[in-house]
């Protein structure tokens, strides 16, 4: 009887203690639940906190590459450092601070712009942190996790360095600019084998003396048609090869605007070109008789930079002279129309900048004998009086503008492309620490 008693007990027992361990499994399993909500969002935290400081950085960078401080002015006229590094500061905060982290504006966003220590490739670099708080594990006593994250984007400018990087950028329009010095100051806008620039005067944010032309005669780019090499004077280039154009859905103004007829030429020069263009490339030029393109070069122009109306953006010369550079929004640039611009407000990016490639005429000989090399890009501001103006009209396919900054290559720059740059900026910018 005894026997059967104690039986009995321990089978009790081993119920009991199974019970316990349900219950305990199911404490432990619930703790790790809940904690993992807070390890997730911790992390999620940290990538956008990543993703902040990464866009914050490029946007500093850009405005680097667009203030035309990466030309080497640094070594004529130091004393615009200091206002260049103002601008990439003001704009990569904004752009930090617009970002989420957590659910909430990033708490501290430390931004330094070097423009000092390296004039060709000046960086940005971003810090952002946040205190992000806690939901479960309250229970230990730890309300807030810290989150940080840094980046850093440097504006890349190959000119004039003995050993540069391979450069290529897209969104290239197809204009080819002979290698001559539209001032006059030199002979040639770059040395041909070190990608120097000749005449840093260029840079001092006024326009060149004459506006950008079409050189062929009519549009005949026949040797017939072409006259002597001239400075400032573009041959265009051949749409189905080297400038193949985007899909005319992507060009965003409308098909009826200035009687815009969405030809290869025309999407070339009011979209993007998605084939990147390298530093001592081989380009073609289009020596066809193609009497409408001074016409259509007014189209395209007009609806890239927003101009059919005489409303595009403007270089901003209120309160001071440039570099570094900044921009007034025009009547008919769409961020004023849509009422997220206003046209007194400064912007440091503008569709009417677009970058143009330079090429050898003297290796090429002339007229052009294809393919020609490239040897540099110029950055250009596309001014809205030049399409106003009678003597510069629109049918005559002249086009004012304003370098805004300088990319030589030179003949030392070989191999294979190692830095890709988009948009219009003929600066590429690249993260370069995260």
């Amino acid at each position: 009887m005894k026997r059967l008693c104690s039986h009995l007990d321990r089978t009790n027992e081993q119920g009991v203690v199974i019970t316990l361990v349900a219950v305990f499994m199911l404490f432990v399993v619930g703790a790790m639940a809940v904690l993992a909500i807070d390890v997730v969002t911790f992390y999620t935290a940290r990538s956008e906190a990543q993703l902040a400081a990464d866009a914050a950085a490029l946007a500093g960078a850009r405005v680097l590459a667009n203030s035309g401080m990466t030309s080497s002015t640094l070594a004529t006229n130091p004393s615009l450092a200091p206002a260049a590094a103002t601008l990439c500061v003001t704009v990569a905060k904004q752009v930090a601070n617009s970002n989420s982290v957590g659910g909430q504006t990033p708490g501290t966003v430390t931004v330094t712009c070097n423009t000092t220590t390296s004039q060709n490739n000046p960086t940005a670099t971003v810090r952002v942190q946040s205190n992000i708080p806690t939901f479960f594990a309250r229970i230990w006593g730890t309300t807030q996790i810290t989150v940080a994250a840094s980046a850093t984007a440097e504006a890349y400018n190959p000119q004039g360095l003995t050993a540069p990087s391979p450069v290529a950028t897209t969104c290239v329009k197809p204009w080819l600019l002979p290698n001559l010095d539209p001032s006059g100051g030199a002979p040639t806008l770059f040395d041909t084998t070190t990608g120097a620039i000749q005449d840093y005067n260029l840079l001092n944010g006024l326009s060149v003396g004459s506006p950008l032309q079409e050189d062929c005669n009519r549009g005949n780019c026949t040797p017939g048609g072409l006259g002597a090499a001239a400075a400032w004077k573009f041959v265009p280039g051949e749409t189905t090869t080297t400038f193949q154009p985007p899909p005319a859905g992507s060009v965003t103004c409308s098909p009826a605007v200035g009687g815009f007829s969405s030809t290869a030429y025309e999407l070339a020069i009011a979209g993007c070109v998605q084939a990147p263009i390298a530093c001592n490339a081989q380009v073609y030029v289009d020596l066809s008789n193609y009497p409408t393109r001074n016409s259509e070069t007014a189209r395209g122009v007009n609806c890239l930079a927003h101009t059919e109306l005489n409303g595009g953006d403007t270089v901003d010369l209120t309160n001071n002279t440039p570099p570094p550079f900044e921009f007034l929004p025009g009547d008919d640039n769409p961020l004023v129309q849509s009422g997220a611009l206003s046209t007194s407000q400064d912007v440091f990016v503008s569709d009417s900048i677009v970058t143009v490639p330079v090429f050898d005429q003297t290796a090429s000989g002339w007229p052009p004998v294809n393919p020609v090399q490239v040897v540099g890009f110029v950055q250009l501001f596309l001014s809205p009086t030049g399409l106003q103006t009678p003597q510069f009209g629109p049918n005559r396919g002249h086009v004012t503008t304003t370098i805004i900054n300088m990319v030589g290559c030179g003949t030392g720059a070989t191999g294979t492309p190692t830095i890709i740059g988009n948009g219009p900026s003929a600066v590429p910018v690249r993260l370069i620490t995260q």
